[in-house]
């Protein structure tokens, strides 16, 4: 059995849709799991861009997910603590929640959602930035999925 991360609308790879970039409704996209690991205590999901021009960009941290969860609805709401008792981060806009993608000029620029099941109870205060949450992440984690996006502003939208 193997830790899966997947955007059930899209395969791993693709492009992603506009609705959820900063050219369409800059919502999050569904996610989903299967086989993660029974030691986790709690996920930890961290969307990056390793193609920005200053380095990785970190558009999304969301964390506190208890470990009975095994996927994320459509456009999580942009709070430091959601209804569902998730927490999250600040991402590198300097704003809370998910901040789809926008590259810059015509690039096209990966996107990775890395999940961590993690030895953590969910109990991280919310507004933590990727930096706050390296140590835990390096220490602490049992397994990581991943899953694979592109975006770029060359593509022609349906």
């Amino acid at each position: 059995m193997t830790f899966k991360l997947e955007i059930p609308s899209i395969k791993y790879g693709e492009v992603i849709s506009q609705n959820y970039t900063c050219d369409g409704k800059d919502m999050s996209p569904a996610l989903q799991w299967d086989d993660a690991p029974q030691s986790a205590k709690s996920f930890i999901l961290i969307m990056e861009d390793p193609d920005a021009p200053k380095g990785t960009f970190v558009h999304w941290i969301i964390y506190n997910i208890k470990p009975d969860v095994k996927s994320l609805p459509e456009n999580v709401s942009k709070e430091l603590t959601t209804p569902e008792g998730w927490a999250q981060g600040k991402n590198d806009f300097g704003k809370i929640g998910y901040g789809g993608p926008c590259p810059p000029g015509k690039q096209v620029h990966r996107y990775f959602f890395y999940l961590y099941g993690v030895l953590q109870a969910p109990d991280l205060q919310p507004g933590m930035a990727r930096k706050d949450l390296e140590r835990l992440l390096e220490n602490k984690t049992v397994k990581r999925a991943s899953f694979m996006v592109k975006y770029g502003r060359a593509y022609e939208h349906a």
